[in-house]
């Protein structure tokens, strides 16, 4: 249940979640997910996961391009 909320959560807010568990587990008590407060810190805590897996593709997928001058 915490992976397929937290991937649905991604995938909708992507732009407004981040690498920073403070801020996720903020943001999702201000959109109003009614969940218990630790079932909610452990999907701000996968959000954040997930966030810094994706970050880190797209770090990589730069690295790998070749730099045109």
């Amino acid at each position: 249940m915490i992976k397929r909320l937290s991937n649905e959560l991604v995938d909708r807010y992507e732009k407004s979640l981040t690498i920073d568990f403070e801020q996720n587990k903020q943001f999702l008590k201000e959109i109003g997910l009614d969940v218990s407060k630790k079932l909610r810190n452990k999907i701000a805590g996968y959000v954040t996961t997930l966030m810094k897996i994706e970050q880190t593709i797209i770090e990589e997928d730069e690295l790998e391009q070749p730099q045109i001058l």
